[in-house]
């Protein structure tokens, strides 16, 4: 079998979930390429990439939002068109995909069947939590932007018989967990300043801060902030009293796994992170609509609080491409 693994290069999520991923794709017997599009992740994959493409990035803005006039410019559509139509969709057996635009219009304008595996999949289960103000516009984004035909989900818990536990890397599976004085903090969509300006105010707590805005190294009274590495970022969560990030999906789910305590902030305007928010309130974790003074009390309360969320995330990648191999070999026949 010839398959087609397509990753979503925005973020970081995807691109850790692919660590594991395509080691399982590679003990089965197949012929594996890999395409990634999206030009905001901070990290690589240890493997080969055939295709890299731009494709359709969300620009993170720096007040806790999506940058809608930046991700518009860098949206060129007679670019995207034409990676569109460059990609062999039909060369492959089996196109598996995570959220990525390119190779999922491409398999739509082609007939060809696209497996959709991501945690965007399971977001848009019905029985998937959702938050309580309606947003039409962000499900109608989440629905489309990378639609196929058959879809397996990850999330926080297995809402449904297709949705299952996250994924979590080795390298998280395998650091050396510890509980020291400080706690990590990954916002990428809010400016170092603002990050500074609001943590310098809780100046009794250590502060290990992960940029994507600055790529030189900051170390103050209580905070350092740094540029993210794969390595530097899983040691600091690894040995961290809790983590203060944003309602994303792997750096949550990564974040129980090492049972640390755990408190997140949604992003503005970015539909999946509010249901992500939803479902990790429902869970018991703490969640702030944004990061401004007026929270301050909130933080302190969490700070204070040695609440961990008990979870329990077996290691299943091999079964669930196993599953996904085997169902769509049925219909390949």
């Amino acid at each position: 079998m010839k398959i087609l693994y397509a990753i979503q290069g925005t973020g970081n999520g995807h691109l850790s979930r692919a660590r594991d991923v395509i080691p399982a794709l590679q003990k089965k017997d197949v012929k594996l390429d890999i395409l990634v599009s999206g030009i905001q992740a901070d990290i690589e994959i240890p493997h080969p990439v055939k295709y890299r493409l731009k494709g359709l990035s969300f620009i993170f803005g720096k007040q806790g939002n999506v940058n809608l006039w930046r991700t518009y410019l860098k949206a060129n559509a007679t670019r995207l068109q034409q990676e569109i139509r460059s990609i062999p969709t039909k060369d492959y057996d089996l196109v598996l995909n995570d959220f990525e635009p390119v190779t999922a219009w491409a398999c739509k304008m082609q007939n060809k069947p696209c497996i959709g595996f991501s945690h965007q999949a399971a977001v848009l289960s019905a029985l998937a939590p959702k938050p309580k103000k309606s947003d039409r516009m962000g499900k109608f984004i989440l629905k489309n932007y990378a639609p196929t035909t058959t879809a397996y989900g990850l999330h926080f818990k297995p809402y449904d018989n297709r949705i299952f536990s996250p994924i979590i890397r080795q390298d998280i599976r395998m650091a050396k967990i510890g509980t020291e004085e400080h706690y990590t903090v990954y916002l990428p969509s809010y400016s170092d300043g603002r990050i500074l300006k609001v943590l310098s105010e809780l100046s009794h707590i250590k502060w290990e801060v992960f940029s994507k805005h600055n790529a030189n190294e900051f170390v103050g009274k209580n905070i350092s902030i740094r540029p993210i590495t794969n390595e530097a970022f899983v040691d600091s969560m690894a040995r961290a009293k809790g983590v203060l990030c944003g309602a994303g999906f792997e750096t949550p789910a990564e974040a129980l796994y090492l049972k640390k305590k755990l408190m997140v902030i949604p992003m503005k305007g970015q539909y999946e992170q509010q249901c992500n928010a939803a479902a990790l309130k429902e869970m018991g974790v703490p969640v702030i609509k944004s990061l401004k003074s007026k929270h301050l009390g909130k933080i302190r309360e969490w700070l204070e609080n040695d609440r961990i969320i008990e979870v329990d995330y077996q290691d299943q990648t091999e079964r669930i491409i196993e599953q996904i191999l085997e169902e769509a070999s049925l219909t390949l026949k």
